[in-house]
């Protein structure tokens, strides 16, 4: 059995469909052809050829080995594994079956493979940091094989998505997909920093520790705040409002969960009957482990009165915010710009 690696298009724009449809499809603009009919690269390589006339030869070739992966190497039984791009967490899945054309599917949804899904919304921050980084190959279609991925993750899923640990065998980057060029095994960076910048959160800022974090990122946008002391908060760890006094609008009232496991509905409801009680305006609920569909679903129904953040939302606060923390905090999650160049992305 195998592990593989399946992006959502682009910007993770198809990850919903793949999720309800219960497949993953290769996301190729107008590759309208059946791949499963292609007894070889070469032939395969031709039509890409003339599919994408103005694309490199390495280009091509970054393609190829993808496309081939994903039509000729994905078997019933091997799982799939679709990091979020909208949230911080990672979707695996098992493949029910193997490589099916849809010749008269809408574009680019040509080639699909079914799949279980095993578990979905499972937190980044509970795998390794090697197993992240080869999460955050910049590849759309890959193998995962470094450092025992495939046994590491099916360990995981028997001690409910917990770390099983690094072993000491360590298999070598180039045996990590079947590619001619070796630059393709680059990983997205920002993300592999991301993923860093989450685990160190995680570490320092656990418990009430992760509401002073979100305390000192409202007052680095201009509020007044009231943090509410450790232990039972009745529902409140933050009060904000702007203006030094804190006597203007708007008034918000904070709640922070510092847990992995995702919010239900029950605790929006909770947080919009304390709105209430406090006369605040606004709510504004932070949940390191993210938000069940539930939650989601009232969304646009609380656009006016509610604010949802994420890992990945309150990792932009402190970014978007970091040199006006205090000193304290920066000493704790030590953070240095860089700048580097952007990668294109991989699929067309």
């Amino acid at each position: 059995m195998a592990l593989w690696l399946v992006r959502a298009g682009r910007h993770g724009e198809f990850e919903q469909k793949f999720l309800e449809e219960g497949k993953v499809y290769l996301t190729w603009n107008n590759l309208n052809h059946d791949l499963g009919k292609m007894d070889s690269k070469s032939t395969l390589r031709e039509v890409l050829s003339e599919t994408y006339p103005t694309h490199s030869k390495g280009k091509l070739t970054n393609h190829l080995g993808q496309i081939w992966a994903f039509s000729h190497r994905i078997q019933q039984g091997d799982w799939i594994v679709l990091p979020s791009k909208h949230k911080a967490a990672i979707h695996i899945g098992e493949s029910t079956g193997t490589y099916t054309f849809h010749g008269n599917a809408d574009n680019p949804f040509f080639h699909s493979i079914q799949v279980k899904w095993i578990d979905t919304d499972i937190p980044r921050s509970n795998f390794d940091q090697d197993i992240l980084y080869s999460f955050g190959a910049f590849m759309t279609v890959c193998e995962v094989k470094r450092n025992d991925a495939e046994s590491r993750v099916r360990a995981m899923k028997q001690k409910g998505w917990k770390s099983v640990g690094v072993p000491k065998v360590v298999i070598s980057e180039s045996d990590e997909i079947d590619l001619v060029d070796t630059s393709d095994t680059q990983a997205d960076i920002e993300e592999v920093a991301r993923d860093q910048i989450a685990k160190c959160i995680l570490a320092k800022f656990k418990g009430h520790g992760m509401a002073w974090l979100v305390d000192a990122v409202l007052r680095a946008q201009g509020y007044a705040t009231h943090l509410s002391p450790a232990g039972p908060d009745k529902g409140i760890d933050i009060l904000a409002a702007i203006g030094p006094l804190g006597f203007g609008h708007p008034r918000i009232c904070v709640q922070v969960k510092s847990g992995e496991s995702p919010l239900d509905r029950q605790t929006l409801d909770q947080l919009i009957g304390v709105m209430q009680n406090v006369h605040a305006d606004q709510g504004l609920l932070v949940s390191w482990g993210g938000f069940k569909t539930s939650i989601y679903r009232e969304k646009a129904n609380q656009f006016f009165r509610v604010r949802l953040w994420d890992q990945n939302d309150l990792i932009d606060q402190i970014l978007s915010n970091y040199e006006k923390l205090n000193d304290e905090l920066r000493a704790d999650l030590p953070l240095k710009r860089i700048w580097t160049l952007a990668e294109s992305s991989p699929d067309t």
